[in-house]
């Protein structure tokens, strides 16, 4: 039971953080921009690249990863959102406008990586393993779960104590107003698509490595997964991502234990719909008005 639990909380840390990059961009923006699977997609790709060819280490590879990641940020902010700003049907077109760009990214990276399944080289990362009372765990496990609980601290203590988050969050209230009171809307915007998808593409590395696996349809389930952890946690809410997401990895493991593999995804999108009947604004949503 215990390893399960464990396991769970593992699944569950990258989950939340590929959610937070989601509900982001969501609760700051009330933008939903679906071209966040296709840059965890290429996070993994560009990481696993990183280590066989340009023989660099995990640790130098995941910052340059993020790096790699704001850029398409910035990109994705660019090319789908902003254009479509003024329109009076701006959150649908911007959406279906990331769908676009997100497929165009994809076919990207297959051109580069090809259609088959990509993995780590042996030795990417040392296979060490301890054992707590009956379970046992890899270092590789209690590293994805440090840097994925380290980056959601870093961003949440970013939204609440710096100039920057204010401005976040004077945007999130009420952009109109943010920028008669002289907040740079703009940047704003641009520097939280990149922070999103800065998280996005670490959470692919460390799914990667995770499952040491990556293949160009990876993003695909995984942001029906985090669809469902922002519904699951609250709307726009970055500790609701933190919690929706343990416990949809949660869920999971413990369907699989006790129900079947098969089971997981039954489980995981019933508890979506569980929320949804008892809880329509999520588990730290609240319900509030917002201009548009």
């Amino acid at each position: 039971m215990l390893q399960q639990l464990l396991n769970g909380l593992f699944l569950g840390s990258i989950y939340a953080l590929f959610a937070i990059g989601f509900t982001l961009v969501f609760g700051v923006l009330d933008r939903l921009n679906l071209a966040h699977s296709a840059v965890f997609t290429a996070g993994a790709f560009v990481g696993i690249e990183l280590v066989t060819r340009g023989e660099l280490s995990i640790w130098v590879t995941l910052p340059l990863v993020l790096v790699v990641g704001a850029l398409l940020g910035l990109v994705v902010e660019r090319v789908a959102f902003r254009p479509l700003r003024g329109r009076h049907d701006a959150h649908f077109a911007g959406m279906i406008s990331s769908i676009a760009l997100g497929t165009m990214f994809l076919a990207l990276l297959q051109a580069r990586y090809g259609p088959d399944t990509t993995r780590f080289p042996p030795g990417a990362f040392p296979d060490v393993r301890f054992q707590i009372s009956n379970a046992v765990v890899s270092v590789l496990q209690v590293v994805i779960l440090a840097v994925s609980l380290g980056l959601m601290v870093a961003l949440a203590v970013l939204v609440q104590r710096s100039k920057l988050g204010r401005g976040m969050r004077a945007v999130a209230e009420n952009p109109h107003a943010a920028r008669v009171l002289g907040v740079n809307v703009d940047r704003i915007t641009s520097v939280t698509f990149a922070i999103s998808s800065a998280l996005g593409a670490v959470a692919g590395v460390l799914f990667a490595l995770n499952v040491n696996t990556a293949q160009i349809s990876m993003g695909f389930n995984i942001e029906l997964k985090g669809l469902a952890v922002i519904v699951v946690g609250g709307m726009g809410s970055l500790p609701g991502a933190l919690v929706g997401g343990l416990l949809v990895g949660l869920a999971e493991v413990l369907a699989v234990m006790y129900v079947g593999s098969s089971w997981r995804d039954v489980v995981a999108f019933g508890l979506l719909f569980a929320i949804l009947l008892l809880r329509p604004q999520g588990l730290f949503g609240g319900k509030r008005v917002r201009e548009v």
